[in-house]
């Protein structure tokens, strides 16, 4: 029991870390950079799809929630799905978690290297973005309270660019402020009201498929909030802070999402929001306080950064879970630890597959690698999404039910809704041109991978944990 406990990663993070860690997961790259996006291809009907969206996430947090206050000496939530679907199961919904988080740094990468050329435009993505993972990858070497204060203040910059952005809304709406600028060679003027969001309002501007396009792009937005629990092993009162972290989500929604929303599209006539920009920094250099614009882009690069340094914590971890429990020989390597409590080959083979993405871009069938990557994410997180809410119904039929728990309301309702949507979103998927072959690949890996993993013996999957 002893050896156990010491080959285990130290639980490091205090109640303030999971606190801001779990507010700024709810604020991702998804906001800041595919915020232009989603605007451009259906106008204000966006916040209907935060709001659906934001919904069934948080639905799936509650489940989640659920599980692992029952059991919070899990390291993972994905545990339970060996648990109660079975070990076949438990080993394709792990790997895929690890697989898609992977996918998720590569994205994070990505915008890291689109931020930056705001003020190295000379400079190529290939350069900058792997120095990046480096400094991250260093920075992951030390220990989890260092990861935790490292969060701490990545979060605290995010949310401090939510409320900036609103604050400056109500400021400009009470000034009626009126702007007149060039940005990138077009002339843009405006008032600043809230007749902007619906003036002349049509629930879908550019035709439903482009409202339909829209949830790929905001379920992105999203994905990642179940790090949460990810870091219920890593707390110091793991019961207490995930509930509470969890019941705060749906104002957190409310405010991050729609508020940010609402404030930008009140500063700007949502027409005028070009796809592919951050409407963040667009805002600030539009109004010519071009220093602020800059701010906003440092902050909209920490973002990144904070979810690309979250991924890493996230994905060394559970790669080190898995070779203590579902791995081999070959994988034997990753379940050491550093004197520091850190799974270091975990981290620097994961830090290696990120490092692929700056030559993602040079793929001839690829038109934009931030698409494309957040594509494939998203896939194979509904994927698991999927997995752990059929879990979680299984869950409530076994006898570690516990009934006074931290329980999903009217779940006979609400988890088959939720189930449903992530399905519906799914398949959306291959209906456009950007998410088809993402989509056809994610399939490819349900069959060929859910073979592999059908096909293993269940005494080489048995579940230490």
């Amino acid at each position: 029991m002893e050896n156990e406990q010491d080959n285990a990663p130290k639980r490091g993070l205090k109640n303030r870390h999971i606190q801001i860690i779990a507010i700024a997961g709810t604020i991702g790259t998804g906001l800041f950079l595919g915020a232009g996006d989603s605007i451009h291809k259906t106008g204000p009907t966006i916040l209907l799809v935060y709001l659906i969206i934001g919904t069934i996430m948080y639905l799936l947090l509650r489940a989640i929630g659920e599980m692992l206050y029952q059991d919070t000496d899990q390291h993972s939530f994905l545990n339970f799905v060996t648990r109660y679907v079975g070990h076949k199961a438990g080993y394709f919904t792990q790997w895929t978690y690890w697989l898609v988080v992977i996918f998720m740094a590569m994205a994070e990468l990505t915008a890291v290297g689109t931020y930056l050329q705001l003020w190295l435009p000379n400079v190529p993505t290939w350069v900058t973005e792997p120095v990046i993972l480096v400094i991250l990858v260093l920075l992951n070497t030390l220990n989890a309270k260092f990861f935790g204060e490292t969060e701490f203040w990545f979060g605290i910059i995010k949310v401090a660019a939510i409320f900036g952005i609103i604050l400056t809304a109500i400021i400009m709406l009470f000034g009626q402020f009126h702007y007149n600028a060039n940005f990138q060679g077009d002339h843009i003027a405006g008032t600043v009201s809230l007749t902007n969001i619906f003036k002349d309002f049509h629930f879908a501007p550019h035709g439903l498929n482009n409202f339909f396009a829209a949830f790929q792009l905001v379920m992105f937005a999203f994905v990642g909030m179940e790090f949460i629990g990810m870091t219920a092993a890593e707390t110091l009162d793991p019961q207490k802070t995930l509930k509470k972290a969890i019941n705060q989500i749906p104002i957190r929604i409310l405010f991050f999402y729609i508020g940010a929303l609402l404030a930008i599209m009140a500063i700007l006539n949502w027409r005028e929001i070009p796809a592919g920009q951050s409407p963040f920094v667009m805002v600030f250099q539009l109004i010519g306080v071009k220093w602020a614009a800059n701010i906003i882009n440092f902050v909209v690069l920490t973002s990144a950064g904070s979810a690309l340094n979250s991924a890493l914590f996230s994905t060394s971890r559970n790669l080190y879970s898995l070779s203590n429990t579902m791995g081999g020989n070959a994988t034997k390597p990753f379940t050491k630890l550093s004197k520091n409590g850190i799974p270091l080959n975990a981290l620097l083979f994961t830090a290696l597959l990120i490092f692929i993405t700056p030559f993602i871009s040079l793929i001839p069938a690829v038109s934009n690698a931030f698409i494309f990557i957040t594509s494939v994410a998203t896939n194979l997180f509904i994927v698991v999404y999927v997995m752990t809410l059929i879990t979680y119904l299984k869950y409530r039929k076994s006898k570690d039910y516990k009934a006074d728990g931290f329980k999903v309301p009217a779940p006979k309702v609400f988890i088959p809704i939720a189930l449903v949507a992530f399905i519906l979103i799914f398949v959306s998927l291959f209906f456009f041109k950007d998410t088809l072959i993402p989509a056809i690949g994610t399939v490819v890996w349900i069959l060929v991978f859910g073979l592999i993993s059908w096909m293993k013996k269940d005494h080489h999957l048995e579940n230490k944990a």
